[in-house]
C-alpha cells in the first residue's frame, strides 16, 4: 500500500485562518513546545495474579528475568496513591517527566529518560493506542483515567527488537479491569466540581472462563487552561472495557478483550493574530477511542505461540462557536496489526523468541494518507540460576523507508545469593515519520526515520513490589538519537532559504543528532510492616548535538534535569479495621519551553496528603489534599495547573 494524498484542505496563511490547524499541534504534543527559531517481554496473561508483565514477547515469565529498568505498579498501589490523574501513578518510576496543557484531560504528554512524547509507545491492554493522526503518533496520556487500571508498567529505554517503531523512549502498558475481586465500585468527588463513578466485575463462571467487564463516568467543571484566563474548561469522559479468556483445551486458548471511551474537553489555544498570545477560547475537542484484540494462544511442553489481531480507532473533532457550528479540526487515526509471536524451549536454559508482524497505518485530517509495515524479529535468550543474557535483531520493511535493521543485547548477572544483581543492555531504536508529519499542511515530505543508540548499566537489590526491608537499583544510561523530528517556526525565514515555509507557520524538520544521559535511583524502605518509604529520583542531560545549528548545545524543551518523587505510608489495620496515611513529594527543576531555550519553566514542588480508612471489611472510606500549599507552577508555558484542591471518595469491593 502506498501513500496517497487525496486533498489537503488545512490552510494557515494569515490571520484567523490558522486557529483551524493550531488544535492539531496545541493539543497533540510537543509541537506547541518547538515553535522556535529485554530478554524477554511479556503480553497479558489473563489468567495469572502475579506479576507478570504485558510488555512484549510470546508468554509470561516473571520480573527478575529481565535485564531492563522496569518497574511495574499493581493494584494495591495504586489504589494507595489515589488519583484522578494518571501521571502521579507514572511518577513513582524512574526517568519520568510529564508536562499537560491545562486542567484535567487536556494533552499530557509523558516523557522517558530525556525522549519526546512521541517516542514513547503506549499499551492498552497489549494494543497499541498511539494515535496515527497526532502530529507525531504520541498518545494523549490525558484521555486515559487511572480509576479503572489495576497495572501500569514501564519500561525505559529503546525496546525495538520486540516493539519495532515508537519504542525509543520506551513503553508504557496498562492493565484494566477488576483487580482480583468478584467486583468493586468507587464513587468520589471534590474540587472544580469534579466527580467520578466507577465499577468493575469479575464473576466465577466456568472453569477455564475468565471475564473482566469495567467502566465508569467522570466528569469535572476544570479551571482555565490558559494561565491568568477566567473561564473554566471543563472535561468529561465515558469509558468501558471488557475482556474474556477461554481455555479450549489444557494447551490451547482464546483470549479477546474491547474498549471505548468517549470524551469532551473544553480547551483554550493561542491567537495568531494581535495580541498574539494565549488567550481564552469556547474551543472544545470531542475525542473517541475504540481499541481491541482477539487471538488463540497455544502452550505445550516446549512451544508455546500466539496469534493475535488488534485494532486502534482514534477520532478527535474540534469545534470553536466564533467560527459556527462546524467543526474546524478532525483527526481520524486507524491502526491494524497481525501478529504471530512465538517461543521455543531448545534446552532447559536456551529459549528461542521470535516473531512475525504486518502493520497497517492510516489517518485523515483533510489530508489522507496510508502506511503499512512488515517486520520480523528473532531473540535469544541463555538463563541459568545465576546468568542471563539475551540477544535479538529485528527487520523492517517499511513501505516508505525500506528496510531496517536493528539490534539488542542485554545480560544480567546473581551477586551472592541476598537478591543483589548486576545488569548491563545496549538496544538500537527505529521510529518513521508519522503520517501527519509527512503529508499534513505542516508535513515534510524530506523527513528522514529517527534512529538510535542506547546503553545502560545498572545495579539492583531485591524487589521494589517484595516484601523484604529494603530494595533499590542505580541505573546509568546514554541514549544517542540521530534525525530527531521537531516543529519549527517559519517566522523570519525567507521561502527562498527553505521553499517549504511559503505561506506556513512551521514544518517538520529533522535535528541531526541529540543525546539524553544521567541516572536513576529507586530506594523502598519497609522499617517495619507499618510503614513503607519511597523514593525515585532521575538525572537526565540532554543537547541538540547539531552542529552548525541554532539550536546547537541546548537542551531539549521541556526536559528538567532532576525530577524527585518522596512517599510515605503507614498502616494501622488495629485502627477501626485499617487506617492508611500518606504523603507524597514531586520536586522538578528549572527547563525551557522551547528548542531556542529563549521561554524558561521555573522548578517546582508539591505536596499530597492521603488518608484512607476500612470502615468494614468490604468498605473503604479515603480523601486526599492535592498541591497541598497552593504552589503556582507550569509544565507548559502559558498553561494553568491546578492550585490547593480536595477529594474524597468511598470504594465497595465485593
Amino acid at each position: 500500500m502506498r501513500i496517497e494524498t487525496v486533498k489537503a484542505t488545512l490552510l494557515c496563511g494569515a490571520g484567523a485562518l490558522c486557529t483551524l490547524v493550531t488544535p492539531a499541534l496545541a493539543q497533540d504534543g510537543d509541537a506547541d513546545a518547538q515553535v522556535d527559531a529485554s530478554d524477554k517481554i511479556y503480553i497479558a496473561d489473563f489468567l495469572r495474579d502475579d506479576f507478570v508483565t504485558v510488555l512484549g514477547s510470546a508468554l509470561e515469565g516473571l520480573t527478575d528475568e529481565l535485564n531492563r529498568g522496569i518497574t511495574i505498579i499493581g493494584t494495591d498501589e495504586i489504589d494507595s496513591i489515589q488519583t484522578l490523574d494518571i501521571t502521579q501513578i507514572l511518577e513513582r518510576a524512574p526517568g519520568i517527566t510529564t508536562t499537560r496543557n491545562g486542567s484535567l484531560g487536556s494533552f499530557t504528554g509523558i516523557r522517558l529518560r530525556g525522549s519526546t512524547s512521541d517516542q514513547v509507545l503506549m499499551l492498552v491492554d497489549g494494543v497499541r493506542l498511539n494515535d496515527p493522526s497526532a502530529p507525531g503518533t504520541g498518545f494523549d496520556f490525558g484521555n486515559i483515567l487511572p480509576q479503572n487500571i489495576n497495572k501500569v508498567e514501564v519500561l525505559r529505554g529503546a525496546n525495538s527488537i520486540i516493539w519495532g517503531s515508537n519504542a525509543i523512549g520506551g513503553i508504557i502498558a496498562v492493565e484494566t479491569g477488576g483487580d482480583g475481586d468478584i467486583g468493586s465500585f468507587t464513587a468520589e468527588g471534590g474540587s472544580f466540581g469534579t466527580y467520578s463513578l466507577t465499577g468493575s466485575l469479575n464473576p466465577d463462571l466456568a472453569d477455564g472462563l475468565n471475564v473482566s467487564v469495567s467502566g465508569g463516568y467522570l466528569e469535572s467543571d476544570g479551571f482555565s487552561s490558559f494561565d491568568g484566563g477566567t473561564e473554566d474548561d471543563g472535561y468529561n469522559q465515558l469509558f468501558v472495557n471488557g475482556r474474556v479468556a477461554y481455555a479450549l483445551t489444557s494447551e490451547l486458548s482464546f483470549f479477546a478483550q474491547a474498549r471505548y471511551a468517549d470524551s469532551e474537553l473544553d480547551i483554550d489555544g493561542f491567537q495568531f493574530v494581535p495580541p498574539f498570545a494565549q488567550i481564552d477560547t469556547a474551543e472544545f475537542q470531542e475525542t473517541s477511542q475504540v481499541s481491541g484484540s482477539a487471538g488463540i494462544e497455544y502452550s505445550g511442553d516446549r512451544l508455546n505461540l500466539r496469534a493475535l489481531y488488534s485494532i486502534a480507532d482514534i477520532n478527535r473533532d474540534n469545534f470553536n462557536p466564533a467560527f459556527g457550528t462546524d467543526r474546524v479540526f478532525f483527526g481520524e487515526g486507524r491502526n491494524e496489526r497481525l501478529e504471530l509471536r512465538g517461543e521455543y524451549a531448545v534446552t532447559d536454559t536456551v529459549d528461542v523468541y521470535f516473531g512475525l508482524e504486518n502493520e497497517e497505518t492510516s489517518f485523515d485530517t483533510g489530508t489522507v494518507g496510508d502506511s503499512g509495515l512488515d517486520s520480523v524479529y528473532g531473540l535469544v535468550r541463555f538463563n541459568n540460576d545465576r546468568v542471563n543474557v539475551s540477544a535479538g535483531v529485528r527487520v523492517d520493511d517499511h513501505e516508505q523507508y525500506g528496510t531496517e535493521v536493528t539490534f539488542g543485547a542485554d545480560g544480567s548477572l546473581a551477586i551472592g545469593d541476598d537478591g543483589w544483581r548486576v545488569r548491563a543492555a545496549y538496544q538500537e531504536g527505529f521510529r518513521a515519520p508519522s503520517l501527519f508529519q509527512l503529508l499534513s499542511f505542516f508535513g515534510n515530505p524530506n523527513l528522514n526515520p529517527e534512529t538510535s543508540q542506547g546503553y545502560e548499566v545498572g545495579i539492583e537489590y531485591q524487589d521494589r513490589n517484595g516484601s523484604g526491608p529494603v530494595a533499590g537499583s542505580v541505573t546509568l544510561f546514554q541514549r544517542d538519537t540521530d534525525n530527531q523530528i521537531d516543529f519549527f517556526s517559519c517566522f523570519g525565514i525567507d521561502p527562498a532559504d527553505n521553499p517549504l515555509c511559503d505561506g506556513r507557520s512551521g514544518i517538520f524538520d529533522n535535528i541531526l543528532e541529540t543525546r539524553a544521559r544521567g541516572v536513576e535511583a529507586e530506594l523502598v524502605v519497609r522499617p517495619s510492616r507499618r510503614v513503607t518509604a519511597r523514593a525515585v529520583y532521575t538525572y537526565v542531560d540532554t543537547e541538540n548535538r547539531s552542529e552548525g545549528s541554532f539550536n546547537f548545545g541546548n537542551q531539549l524543551a521541556r526536559q528538567p534535569d532532576h525530577a524527585l518523587t518522596l512517599a510515605a505510608d503507614w498502616f494501622a489495620e488495629e485502627i477501626a479495621n485499617g487506617l492508611r496515611l500518606g504523603a507524597d513529594l514531586r520536586l522538578v527543576s528549572d527547563s525551557f519551553d522551547n528548542a531556542g531555550n529563549t521561554r524558561p519553566l521555573d522548578g517546582f514542588s508539591t505536596v499530597r496528603f492521603r488518608a484512607a480508612l476500612n470502615v468494614t471489611e468490604n468498605i473503604e472510606v479515603f480523601g486526599r489534599l492535592e498541591n497541598a500549599f497552593d504552589v503556582d507552577y507550569q509544565t507548559a508555558a502559558g498553561f494553568a495547573t491546578p492550585g490547593q484542591s480536595a477529594f474524597g471518595g468511598i470504594r465497595l469491593r465485593l
